[in-house]
């Protein structure tokens, strides 16, 4: 038998049934499962020094390639921080499986739609709510008239 969702006095959704949860999980599982693998090819690269010395060639490319490795050293660092933000996000969005509380909207009480939570398991705002945060954080515009 299917259980039905828990309901407010207007007889809007308070939470995804079990089902809908079951659904999203297994979309989060399956970004977590690329996301590792991602992270760990970062990390891979991250660590992994050159095996193509160039101790044989010119001093000048020998700089150049040197400067080189260490910004996509610094790159494939930042994309791992990145990366492990992200798998960070999904493993809570789990939790949130796991505790019912997964799907609502932390800033209303709401519902996040399904469709959003399908593109970004892990959002815990509705999209108003997302909306009004970058209203409230964006510095008023500037009227700059000069010519």
């Amino acid at each position: 038998m299917k259980k039905q969702p828990e309901m407010n006095e207007s007889h809007e959704k308070l939470r995804y049934a079990d089902e809908e949860l079951e659904e999203f999980k297994e979309i989060i599982l399956n970004k977590l499962e690329k996301a590792r693998r991602d992270l760990k090819m970062l990390m891979e690269a991250y660590s992994n020094s050159n095996d193509h010395d160039i101790n044989d060639t010119s001093p000048t490319f020998k700089v150049l390639e040197e400067g080189y490795q260490v910004l996509s050293k610094e790159e494939n660092s930042r994309l791992a921080a990145r990366q492990q933000k992200f798998i960070n996000a999904l493993e809570n969005a789990l939790i949130r499986i796991e505790n019912k509380s997964y799907g609502i909207c932390r800033a209303t009480g709401k519902l996040i739609p399904k469709e959003r939570l399908r593109i970004v398991p892990h959002a815990t705002l509705s999209i108003d709510a997302k909306l009004q945060q970058y209203t409230i954080q964006a510095p008023p515009p500037q009227n700059d008239n000069t010519y």
